[in-house]
């Protein structure tokens, strides 16, 4: 039942996106979302998980499974559902979180939280691109942080004035890291198949440095199981969110699919996947394993790129990669200029961004933006709970759009704040004695499970005409 009390002026300024403006899921979503996972960042940094062997220390197959799994999750999961809600309405993510959040607490979540997320986003960006042109100019210290600096202040000031020019030319650029993927794999797919899970572990763990009396070990398959659930899933979980937005420039079901099938699962899969390859197609050849016997572990196939090729081709490879992430560093700028403007009109968004691009600048400085699994966790577990509310408001309103709800609504907040805390368990796993497996899984688990059980205990819905408008399959 409708309420009468008036929405929030954002609310009713809201338009959706006409039926003109869509497109083919192969010109918007996969070609995107692709962009998103060739990011070198995400795949350089899958394999080593910080033990012996990282995820290759059960075998290929269960590397590759893992990931086929969670590739699978990140579509069905965090992006189908969300990206239908946007495509019925043709309205963002900020408007469709009202009827979870509440028409006053949506500015908070997702659409502040999203904001904040993107220079936790820039951070990584800046810390991942500066070390790869780094290969070229082997900088440190001083110089080393003005390229940082002037990195994240370039990507802030193009999503500020220039992100149309940046658009134009990064619909090409992720076609470099892919073009480099099939290289590495074709170079190194030879030692494959005398590739042995069980010697890289043995010649990780003497190269590690294990506790006084204990054996470094590799991970189960369990392990390796949970941490690339956690790892691809913590990645994934704000554009999974914003499959909101994707879905409004899709024009029907099948686009929604589609776009995800390729753009999401295949491309996870097939990035993470060539890196699987490449890591261990290299340890299988003569080089690598005269590098196991000396020691020698590297576990990111961007580091191996001297090995396979050599210093001077991996140098103009790393600055290639650099440069081909300089996008993805002014379209997390933008979201975040974006949201921040939405939720905060009356600050100057060269102010706010500019706090958010010092924040971020400090980070990569300092180096937390360097440990990209824990930043991924963090991001899992905040957005994981707002993908499992949104998902689970889809299914309980059998997928209409319900349309926004009055003030803070408690089902969808209590939700997030349960599966945060879950989500970030793993950070004081010390102080609690026990780890929670894929909590950002979890967390999303809890998310839908906690919403569906407070379904009927949430504000009212306030009148929005634009929620009855919405497209039926």
């Amino acid at each position: 039942m409708s309420d009468k009390m008036s929405v929030p002026s954002y609310l009713e300024c809201a338009k959706p996106n006409p039926a003109s403006n869509r497109a083919p899921w192969y010109k918007n979503t996969a070609p995107t979302y692709a962009g998103i996972f060739l990011w070198f960042v995400f795949w350089s940094y899958s394999v080593s998980s910080g033990t012996p062997g990282g995820i290759l220390s059960a075998g290929v197959g269960v590397a590759l499974l893992s990931v086929l799994v969670a590739a699978l999750l990140c579509h069905f999961a965090f992006y189908y559902l969300p990206a239908r809600f946007g495509q019925k309405t043709g309205l963002p993510l900020y408007i469709v979180g009202s009827s979870t959040f509440g028409a006053t607490g949506g500015f908070l979540l997702p659409g502040f939280l999203m904001g904040l997320l993107q220079f936790g986003w820039l951070a990584v960006n800046i810390f991942g691109s500066s070390m790869a042109m780094n290969q070229m100019f082997e900088f440190s210290g001083f110089p080393l942080y003005v390229v940082m600096a002037l990195w994240g202040i370039a990507a802030v000031v193009a999503a500020l004035k220039g992100i149309q020019y940046v658009a134009k030319f990064s619909t090409y650029l992720p076609l470099i890291p892919a073009a480099i993927l099939i290289v590495l794999v074709v170079k190194t797919i030879s030692g494959l198949g005398s590739f042995d899970p069980q010697a890289l572990v043995a010649a990780s763990s003497v190269a590690a440095v294990p506790v006084a009396g204990t054996v470094a070990k590799g991970m189960s398959a369990a392990a390796v199981f949970a941490f690339v659930l956690t790892y691809i899933v913590g990645f994934f979980a704000t554009a999974g969110a914003a499959g909101v937005d994707f879905g409004t420039g899709s024009r029907d079901k099948k686009d929604v699919a589609l776009g995800g099938l390729t753009g999401v699962a295949l491309a996870i899969f097939l990035t993470i996947g060539a890196a699987i390859l490449i890591t261990a197609g290299y340890y299988g050849t003569d080089a690598g394993k005269a590098a196991m016997a000396s020691g020698a572990i590297e576990l990111n196939p961007m580091n191996l790129m001297g090995r396979i090729f050599n210093d001077g081709i991996a140098k103009w490879l790393a600055f290639a990669l650099a440069i081909t992430a300089f996008p993805s560093a002014c379209f997390s700028s933008l979201i975040a200029a974006n949201s921040i403007k939405t939720t905060l009109p009356k600050v100057n968004p060269w102010i706010s961004c500019g706090i958010g691009c010092v924040v971020a600048i400090a980070l990569a400085i300092s180096g937390v933006a360097g440990k990209a699994v824990a930043v991924f966790a963090f991001i899992g577990a905040s957005f994981g709970p707002i993908c499992g509310a949104i998902a689970m408001e889809y299914i309980l309103s059998k997928g209409r759009w319900s349309g926004p709800r009055a003030a803070f609504n408690p089902a969808g907040w209590v939700a997030w704040a349960i599966g945060f805390v879950i989500g970030v368990q793993p950070n004081f796993a010390a102080q609690c004695g026990f780890t929670i497996p894929a909590a950002p899984v979890v967390a999303f688990i809890a998310g839908a499970g906690i919403y569906a059980l407070l379904y009927k205990k949430q504000t009212p819905v306030l009148a929005y005409p634009q929620a009855e408008a919405q497209a039926a399959d």
